[in-house]
Order: structure tokens, then C-alpha cells, then sequence
């Protein structure tokens, strides 16, 4: 179970990292930052659709951050 968390919490990581760099622009065309942004729209993407369309921020990684945690505790 101890492989499960740290590629849980990696995955976390991922998340923080790709919402920081979605306020740093000059990093938006970075090959990098282009693979973090990939990887964390797997899980980001289908909760966007689900949000409501005028909130003033991108609320999802935050809802997968929550549920990540809630799996680890869980489990």
C-alpha cells in the first residue's frame, strides 16, 4: 500500500506544480511545463466539465487534490 500513497501524493505534487505554473506565463511554452499540464489534465479535465462555467478561478485541481486525500485516508 505504500507504493499506492507516494504515487498518490506524487500526483498531488504534479497538481500543485501545474497550478503554479498556470500563473507564470513565460513557462507556458516550456516542454517541461507542457508534460506537467498534460499529466494533470488526466484527472483535471473531465472535473472542468462538471464545474460551473463563471467561477473566476480553475477550481478542479483542488477537487482532485480533496478526493486524492480522501482515497488515501480511506484506504
Amino acid at each position: 500500500m505504500g507504493l499506492i500513497r507516494l504515487f498518490i501524493y506524487l500526483y498531488i505534487w504534479i497538481l500543485i506544480i501545474d497550478a503554479v505554473l498556470s500563473y507564470l506565463p513565460q513557462f507556458k511554452s516550456a516542454p517541461w511545463a507542457r508534460k506537467i499540464k498534460d499529466i494533470a489534465d488526466i484527472s483535471c479535465k473531465p472535473i472542468r466539465g462538471l464545474m460551473p462555467k463563471g467561477l473566476p478561478f480553475d477550481f478542479s485541481p483542488l477537487v482532485v487534490i480533496i478526493a486524492l486525500q480522501l482515497l488515501v485516508v480511506l484506504f
